[in-house]
């Protein structure tokens, strides 16, 4: 009984060191890893504005027979798009058990941030007179070069740290908008308008780099397959080059008071915009020679923006945003 006790024993521990220390180790060659994760914030910051719509949250109300309006309560929105789910594919080559080298494909997909709300009501009164509420997201698809250095330990587990650069290859900042607006009808008491506006603009980067670092390890589940976990850090900073209006619809409805019924209805698409209400261009500066709004109204066109030349893309100046963040990943590597 003893005899086979002690055989067991023995047979149990080799084996705990066979699992602890692969005796197949791969020093030089090709390897393939896919993985997906997801990063948080780590530096939030003000939102760019949204057209005219600075990123606050306002309340208000408006005195109809003034026109003035009060704000009630306001606050800044911050946060960043470096939030959200990333996944893709790495080529790696392994120099030795100690250094390689990855190039990793990633595709990215930010959550939604609030950039702006504004909501206003009649003073003295819960009824609405208008809102506007904008949300955004990036989606963004980058190549990242980078260098892994280990202590190549023979066992399974093997702690990793990986250092490089992020380099964007597409990318949008989809901006999202909905508005509301309440507004009397000249010369007739017993109208008003109700218009109901959904916007879609997408927001395309000039080029840029950043930085990227984690600290990882692996698990080697056989000669060629292994798990890995990292922590990532990316610092990715972005600035706005154009953005382009790619979906709009306007409907306004004219509403007898007394019996709410619609008397009349009119709509805009996004064909009947404006080369300026429909592209801008980002700068580093405007000036007077810039094709800004006017600060005019047509009275045909209550809701349609004027330009200096109306013709030609609106000029404004450049937003800045951050796609980076502190994140999780979990993948598998395949040696080739």
């Amino acid at each position: 009984m003893l005899k086979k006790t002690l055989i067991f024993s023995l047979l149990t521990l080799a084996g705990w060191q066979a699992w602890a220390q692969d005796p197949i180790t791969r020093d030089k060659g090709f390897y393939l890893k896919a993985a997906g994760g997801y990063f948080f914030s780590v530096s939030p910051g003000q939102f760019p504005n949204v057209g005219p719509y600075e990123p606050k949250e306002i309340y208000q109300t408006v005195n109809p027979a003034t026109g003035a309006y009060t704000v009630t309560s306001q606050k800044i929105l911050t946060g960043s798009y470096g939030a959200g789910a990333r996944g893709g594919l790495t080529f790696g080559y392994q120099f030795t058990r100690y250094v390689s080298a990855e190039l990793a494909v990633n595709y990215y997909h930010s959550k939604k941030n609030l950039m702006t709300y504004q909501n206003t009501t009649i003073q003295n009164t819960t009824t609405k007179a208008g809102e506007v509420r904008s949300h955004g997201h990036v989606n963004a698809l980058d190549v990242a070069p980078s260098l892994v250095m280990s202590p190549g330990l023979s066992g399974r587990l093997n702690p990793y740290i990986r250092i490089g650069v992020v380099v964007p290859v597409w990318g949008r900042l989809i901006i999202e908008t909905e508005g509301y607006r309440l507004s009397s009808v000249p010369g007739q008491p017993a109208l008003s308008a109700q218009t109901n506006i959904q916007r879609e603009e997408k927001v395309k980067p000039n080029a840029t780099i950043g930085f990227q670092g984690a600290l990882g390890v692996t698990l080697k589940a056989g000669n060629r397959l292994s798990f890995f976990l990292e922590t990532e850090y990316r610092n990715v900073p972005v600035v706005g080059k154009s953005k382009e209006v790619t979906a709009y619809n306007e409907t306004t409805n004219v509403i007898n008071n007394t019996n709410g019924s619609v008397v009349s209805s009119s709509s805009r698409g996004i064909n009947d915009l404006s080369t300026a209400e429909r592209n801008t261009t980002y700068h580093t500066t405007i000036n007077q020679n810039s094709n800004t709004p006017t600060g005019t109204t047509d009275p045909a066109h209550p809701t349609q923006t004027q330009y200096k030349d109306n013709n030609r893309p609106a000029d404004d100046l450049r937003s800045y945003i951050n796609i980076g963040g502190l994140g999780l990943n979990l993948g598998i590597r395949l040696n080739i």
